[in-house]
């Protein structure tokens, strides 16, 4: 007997494809952040974002996204340190000088880049929440290991959403090259990227539970 049958997998796999479809913060970030600053810095803020996603669903196989629920003060603490955080990119990247040239760019460490795809998607409790309700649904105990059932989903969905978010990586750094000659560009984008951490951070602001 398969841990996770074909039947349930490949249901999974479509909610994750309908899920990778839906518009969502971090295609926002990724989108943002390749048209302000390019594609290398898109595609390390997407491992970040792999990573962060990685994170909630290793929270969900061991148990730890289960706190958020038990203890709302917890779920509080990372959503007000997750503002906080997006708060101090925004004026971080509102604050910075234009990137006049490639070279300029490929100066951004990749350190940095990737830890802010990562801590955005990590002091997210949304995410951890969402999962926490996504995976049982997918999961019997009576089919052994409900950690490797997890893992195994949790997996998938990492395969099923890498594709789709580099194709907005991608995409986006094709529309950069194409207006990249303007010499307002690299003002304005930047301008964007530093109201979608502020518009991000509001959002969590903003989302106190019932």
């Amino acid at each position: 007997m398969s841990l996770v049958p074909l039947s349930t997998w490949t249901l999974f796999v479509l909610a994750c494809l309908a899920l990778a479809l839906t518009p969502g913060p971090n295609m926002l970030l990724l989108v943002s952040r390749t048209l302000a600053q390019g594609r290398r810095a898109g595609l390390l803020t997407l491992a970040g974002t792999q990573s962060g996603l990685a994170f909630h669903v290793a929270a969900v196989a061991l148990g730890l996204a289960a706190l958020l629920v038990a203890v709302p003060l917890a779920y509080d603490a990372i959503r007000i340190a997750g503002a906080l955080y997006l708060a101090w990119l925004a004026w971080q990247t509102w604050n910075s000088r234009d990137e006049l040239n490639d070279a300029a760019v490929v100066a951004i460490p990749a350190t940095r880049l990737y830890r802010d795809g990562a801590l955005t998607g990590i002091l997210n409790p949304k995410v951890a929440l969402f999962e926490l309700a996504l995976f049982p649904q997918f999961i019997d105990p009576a089919r052994g290991s409900v950690l490797a059932q997890t893992l195994i989903l949790g997996a998938t969905q990492l395969l099923v959403v890498l594709p789709f978010d580099a194709a907005c990586v991608f995409a986006a750094a094709e529309v950069r090259r194409f207006f990249a000659a303007r010499s307002t560009w690299s003002h304005w984008s930047k301008r964007a990227l530093s109201g979608v951490f502020a518009a991000l951070a509001l959002r969590l602001v903003l989302d106190v539970r019932k």
